[in-house]
């Protein structure tokens, strides 16, 4: 189905935006909600690929509800259409088996049904934003669970703000074998505390499926964390909005809309 789509990823920290025409991602823009003031340029600037385009639509996923409706009525008065939200107005593109099913964030679904459609088997996903999850579906494509920990960001102000003299300190990936000093030292302690948090559980993955399976990253922090890394199968970056356009082709797709 090739649509005409402006897709909207509403996280914890950050709007992205991807642009959807005759299928293809075209347009991306990332905006963190502190400049929440630009929305409606940002908004009708991605609108603009699409606008008058045949059937064009928006589209939204969200783990931040308090921003739900000012993202709706910055979306209304650009576009003048309603948003589309995966969860209440599109149907999942995933089946979950977690409990409550309802409590796993749309993002992480959206992260592994995109996999999914891209792999064809059972496959892990890494999303390194505000949280770090590892994520786990079957060779069926069904959504079994994963696990949460701290993101980068917060283990890195955590890090400062709960101790008397250790500095705030930004991501990078380490140089040498040790930290030579505090700051290299936290960065050591974090980023691969990261990449052996995510080693034990893909071993742990890969145990139950009976396989190793491949290991898509995403987030904010997955190129400074993986990149290159011989664990990870792919880096991309624009996961989640492919996610929310499968959700919307697949739902009018079954529904004949």
């Amino acid at each position: 189905m090739d649509i005409n789509l402006l897709a909207l990823n509403v996280g914890n920290t950050r709007l992205s935006l991807g642009v959807f025409a005759a299928g293809a991602l075209v347009y991306t823009r990332r905006l963190p909600h502190a400049q929440r003031a630009d929305w409606p340029g940002v908004i009708a600037e991605a609108w603009a690929h699409v606008a008058g385009k045949d059937a064009a639509a928006v589209a939204g996923a969200s783990v931040n509800p308090p921003l739900v409706e000012p993202i709706e009525h910055a979306v209304e008065q650009v576009a003048g259409t309603p948003v589309q939200w995966v969860g209440r107005q599109l149907d999942l593109p995933i089946t979950v088996r977690t409990t409550p099913p309802t409590d796993t964030g749309v993002d992480r679904l959206l992260n592994m049904a995109a996999a999914y459609e891209q792999m064809r088997k059972g496959c892990v996903v890494v999303d390194a934003g505000t949280a770090i999850t590892v994520d786990v579906c079957n060779d069926a494509g069904e959504f079994l669970g994963g696990a949460i920990a701290p993101g980068v960001g917060m283990q890195l102000d955590a890090l400062h703000e709960r101790t008397a003299k250790l500095p705030r300190v930004t991501l990078e990936a380490p140089i040498e074998p040790q930290g030579a000093s505090t700051e290299e030292a936290i960065r050591h302690g974090v980023y691969h505390g990261v990449r052996g948090m995510v080693r034990e559980l893909v071993e742990n993955y890969a145990t139950s499926l009976g396989y190793w399976p491949d290991v898509i990253a995403t987030g904010g922090d997955a190129p400074k964390l993986f990149e290159g890394w011989e664990l990870i199968h792919a880096v991309a970056p624009d996961l989640t909005l492919y996610g929310i356009a499968l959700a919307y082709a697949n739902h009018h797709i079954k529904h004949g809309t």
